[in-house]
């Protein structure tokens, strides 16, 4: 089947999503996993980069967040001390001082601002945008908007 539609190709692009779509179907069929990240498609992502970045800071923020909580409310499993180990790392905080409590909540809330100040930096290109690109649309054509 590959031999007759590699035959039929007429440009190198299309032998190319041909290899690929084999190449992933075989990887489907024998359970490998595959990472297409890499692979350069004809369009772009949507979101730009930077924004991109900053939810993934967001969501890393979360995540610590959640076990920073975790911590304080009395779990003590190795992942999450191994957490909050990280999350303290640079400083002179051990987890077997008196105050660790205050500490971890100062440290939650410090998260929470950062958190609010990459969200707000997200809203405000967003509702910059929003308009600029309506205008743009309206001066182009009107009909779409």
């Amino acid at each position: 089947m590959l031999v007759t539609h590699l035959e039929a190709s007429w440009d190198l692009c299309e032998t190319d999503v041909i290899l690929f779509g084999t190449a992933l179907a075989v990887c489907r069929i024998i359970g490998a996993k595959v990472s297409t990240a890499g692979r350069a498609t004809g369009q772009s992502s949507a979101i730009p980069a930077w924004r991109r970045r900053i939810e993934e800071r967001i969501a890393k923020a979360r995540a610590l967040i959640g076990r920073l909580i975790c911590f304080r409310s009395g779990n003590n499993r190795p992942r999450i001390v191994r957490t909050v180990r990280m999350a303290f790392a640079g400083t002179k905080v051990s987890l077997s001082q008196p105050d660790i409590t205050q500490k971890l909540t100062e440290r939650i809330d410090d998260l929470k601002q950062r958190i609010a100040a990459w969200g707000k930096r997200i809203r405000r290109h967003t509702e910059r945008s929003t308009p600029f690109n309506q205008n743009h649309l309206f001066q182009s054509d009107q009909k779409r908007l």
